[in-house]
């Protein structure tokens, strides 16, 4: 019992999902409609995304990429800001929260050696603004965007349509918040990282990475059906690197089945269904952004895409809502914990510098979508 408590306690979107779902089956008894709810191609892609990432960060090509950007940094500033929009373009490919998880602990570890301690905080907050931010460009840079463009049957083109206007505005905030929080003091040789330190990335293992990466994207262009991807997968990585099947994120996966089942459940309560189609009528943003602060951003898309009358309204505020509080995304939890176990850290600074640069630009940003965006 303290071990499923505990796990709970750890788990609580899961928790929250879970709950919401054997909740909405006491008002829909399970029956055969219930696999009709869940989107099989949407958790196909999710899992085989997150085992060839995992496979790229196994051959070192992360570590080597941040260890060549450091190497060439001259200054505290540069060094800072190089770690920002490492974090910021690598999430649009590698998911928001495999971004944080790689780039966090590493941005403790290199601005420690440069004796920028007092960095820690700015950069970091910073970071998951990026990863949030610049995951929202593609559709494999996060859980809600890759539900939504294969629900809505979106082309790519049409996607970036949507998504680019607000990519690049977060850029431009991403860097100018990093240049303003970071000081002009000179690495003046605290730091000694070489890009050959840490070797080379597997060349053998990048090829068959880089070549599963290629599969799961002709998933996403629809060029064939997620079996064949799920099926080349499973058959290269049981030959070639079995162990790393068992790194996806099965708790993320089950949290979305969880709120399948919700959503599904709602839908076919006709006084629930008629309140949230009618309330979300010209207000999609505004209610998609507001959910994502309480339940986070993944599951707030899942509940509201059967009610949205406005993808893109939809898309956005689910992308911008991922800004605000330390729920409406789960990559901001996961900044946060990997913060609290540097030494030194303090927990209430950070979060005071959290909720105030993403406040900020939360308001920021929906002013920009309902004036600019038009949504």
């Amino acid at each position: 019992m303290k071990q499923i408590l505990h796990f709970l306690k750890n788990e609580i979107v899961f928790s929250i999902a879970f709950l919401a779902a054997a909740v909405s089956c006491l008002f829909v008894r399970p029956d055969a409609e219930y696999i009709g709810y869940i989107d099989f191609r949407t958790l196909a892609l999710l899992y085989c995304l997150m085992v060839v990432v995992a496979g790229f960060k196994k051959a070192g090509l992360f570590d080597y990429m941040a260890k060549r950007m450091c190497a060439a940094a001259g200054s505290v500033k540069g060094l800072s800001l190089g770690l920002v929009l490492l974090t910021f373009f690598c999430s649009m490919v590698i998911t928001n929260d495999v971004a944080l998880l790689t780039f966090v602990p590493f941005s403790v570890m290199v601005l420690s050696m440069a004796g920028a301690d007092n960095l820690l905080i700015p950069v970091i907050v910073i970071q998951t603004v990026a990863a949030n931010l610049g995951s929202m460009l593609t559709p494999v840079g996060n859980p809600q965007n890759l539900f939504i463009f294969s629900t809505f049957g979106l082309s790519m083109g049409d996607f970036l349509k949507l998504t680019a206007p607000v990519w690049v505005l977060s850029l431009l905030a991403c860097t100018v918040l990093t240049l303003a929080f970071t000081g002009r003091k000179d690495l003046q040789g605290a730091l000694h990282i070489d890009a050959q330190e840490s070797g080379r990335p597997s060349a053998k293992q990048l090829c068959v990475y880089a070549a599963l990466f290629a599969v799961c994207l002709l998933v996403v262009f629809r060029v064939f059906d997620w079996p064949v991807m799920l099926a080349i997968l499973l058959a290269v990585l049981l030959l070639f690197d079995r162990k790393i099947l068992l790194e996806g994120d099965f708790v993320l996966l089950l949290t979305f089945i969880c709120f399948f089942i919700f959503s599904g459940n709602l839908a076919r309560i006709p006084s629930v269904s008629d309140a949230l189609s009618s309330y979300m009528k010209g207000r999609t943003f505004l209610v998609s952004a507001a959910a994502s602060q309480v339940i986070s951003n993944v599951p707030a898309a899942c509940l509201l895409a059967g009610f949205a009358d406005d993808v893109k309204a939809l898309l956005l505020g689910v992308d911008v809502g991922g800004l605000g509080t330390p729920v409406a995304s789960l990559a901001s939890l996961i900044s946060f914990k990997l913060y609290c176990k540097a030494q030194g850290a303090q927990p209430g600074a950070y979060m005071k510098l959290f909720l105030l640069l993403n406040f900020a630009l939360l308001v920021l940003f929906c002013i920009v979508c309902k004036l600019a965006m038009g949504v």
